[in-house]
């Protein structure tokens, strides 16, 4: 246990310690911004996606429940 605590106490007061929780703010930080970055381009994108589904169900033929590409 003593070995345990020593190794705790000297990780802590040496240089690599608070490098290391430096670097973990760092990498918490950036996956932070990816992820909201992530989402916003999400929202545009599922807004865009509406926008056109709902210019294509005005512009649909009355009567008619599909779209044919292909015709």
């Amino acid at each position: 246990m003593r070995n345990l605590i020593h190794s705790i106490r000297r990780f802590f007061t040496s240089e690599d310690g608070p490098t290391a929780v430096e670097y973990a703010v760092m990498l918490a930080l950036i996956v932070v911004v990816c992820l909201a970055s992530v989402r916003l381009v999400g929202l545009r994108a599922r807004n865009k996606f509406n926008a056109v589904k709902n210019y294509l169900t005005i512009v649909e033929p009355a009567g008619s429940h599909t779209v044919d590409l292909f015709g």
